[in-house]
């Protein structure tokens, strides 16, 4: 299809998910393609923010934790977060940061698989997946004897075969990223998880690039452990508190090993030894950040406000066409650039990776300078988000129409663009 501004235009008057882009503070003439990194301001938060800082906390002060049940935000807001990702009531809590919990969930499905099977001490995940979950892996295989295998998934045989080649009578645990984080590219959940299963090993999902985006099922996948972020595609502030989530079949047995006092079964009787609350409760370890909770609990609720119009399903369908014509336009304007990410749909998340014969790093930064917010990702991809929740079909066009300009007219050569900032 050959797309047009006036195509695009109309495409948004009909759109059912518009006026939820009323529901943020976007910067005015900037096109905001970066929400796969950092979520946009939820225009309830400044609001929220003053009310618990000014109020719960400036007037009422410790009483708080009882009077406004602050030390239940984390259960609130995790059962909020349980809606968008296929899991049940009490079953999910929001925590620490992703790699705390990734840590802590490799290191229970760890010892849940040494249980059963001794013999099996290997934890197996992709050299591609994102390098804080691999260093995480590489501590809690330094500390319990195991061993890691960083692996390569060919998906040309089928993904389910391609699990299976990689696992072996020794693997405990496997860990994957649902939609990687650099190409965008998307695996089934429950076709790896099923694969995994086969071998005798438990899977570990991190959902960092899924939830609030794509449509996740953990239960449906019969998923074991899975972490998440807060601050992309929930909204809910950088450095937002992360979210873990424990399959109900492991709730009495699992146990991880970060024991903090909130972990315990009974916080406030202080013994002097440890005993795990039941279930989810027991992967707490810290005191609840109750400004950042409050922050994420607005970025969560911007995101269930679809429910309405159809939730995450409405979300994925209108995220896979603003991503299929952001491909088709840069096809058909910037040659020059290849994508990375799957074209297939349904095998990409909610973003497009390009590269090509540029410096992926300056084009990304003459965008910026042109207001279109991208990012780059090492070594040389220029990747693109799109958060349906606010994006619209014209931002699509004006993209394109900018990244054009820039590649036509060679700007991203200008040595300013090239000089490297700390944050990539």
């Amino acid at each position: 299809m050959r797309w047009t501004r006036q195509a695009c235009v109309a495409l948004d008057a009909d759109d059912v998910l518009g006026e939820l882009r009323g529901l943020f503070i976007l910067p005015e003439g900037r096109i905001y393609l970066d929400g796969n990194s950092l979520g946009p301001l939820p225009a309830a938060v400044p609001g929220v923010l003053q009310r618990v800082a000014t109020q719960e906390w400036g007037e009422d002060l410790i009483s708080s934790w009882n009077t406004h049940e602050w030390l239940q935000l984390p259960q609130r807001v995790g059962d909020k977060i349980a809606r968008l990702v296929g899991a049940g009531p009490g079953e999910l809590i929001v925590t620490d940061s992703t790699s705390i919990n990734l840590a802590k969930v490799v290191s229970a499905a760890l010892s849940l698989a040494r249980d059963r099977s001794p013999h099996r001490t290997e934890i197996v995940s992709e050299r591609t997946n994102f390098p804080s979950d691999l260093y995480v892996a590489e501590g809690v295989v330094h500390m319990a004897g195991a061993s890691l295998r960083l692996v390569h998934l060919d998906p040309a045989g089928g993904i389910s075969a391609a699990v299976s080649d990689v696992v072996s009578d020794d693997t405990a645990v496997v860990l994957l990223t649902q939609v990687d984080y650099r190409t965008g590219r998307m695996l089934d959940l429950a076709e790896v998880t099923a694969a995994v299963h086969r071998s005798g090993a438990l899977m570990v999902w991190d959902l960092a690039h899924s939830a609030g985006a794509v449509p996740v099922d953990l239960h449906a996948a019969d998923a074991d452990f899975a972490v998440g972020c807060g601050y992309k595609y929930l909204n809910g502030g950088p450095g937002a508190p992360s979210f873990v989530w424990m399959h109900p079949r492991w709730a009495a047995a699992a146990r991880q090993p970060l024991q903090g006092w909130l972990g315990h079964e009974q916080p406030f009787a202080f013994d002097a030894g440890y005993r795990p609350a039941p279930g989810i409760l027991g992967f707490q370890a810290g005191t609840p950040p109750i400004l950042s909770l409050a922050a994420l609990e607005c970025g969560v609720d911007t995101v269930l406000a679809a429910e309405p119009f159809g939730g995450v399903a409405a979300l994925r369908a209108k995220s896979t066409a603003l991503t299929s014509m952001f491909i088709d336009l840069v096809d058909e304007r910037c040659p020059i650039l290849r994508t990375v990410s799957p074209r297939s749909a349904a095998e990409r998340g909610s973003q497009v990776a390009l590269t090509g014969d540029v410096d992926a790093y300056a084009l990304v930064q003459a965008l910026v300078d042109r207001g279109v917010t991208g990012d780059f990702r090492a070594p040389e991809v220029a990747r693109f988000g799109f958060a349906p929740l606010y994006i619209r079909f014209v931002d699509v066009w004006d993209a394109v129409d900018r990244l054009a300009e820039v590649i036509d007219s060679e700007a991203w050569r200008e040595p300013r663009f090239a000089q490297r900032a700390p944050v990539t």
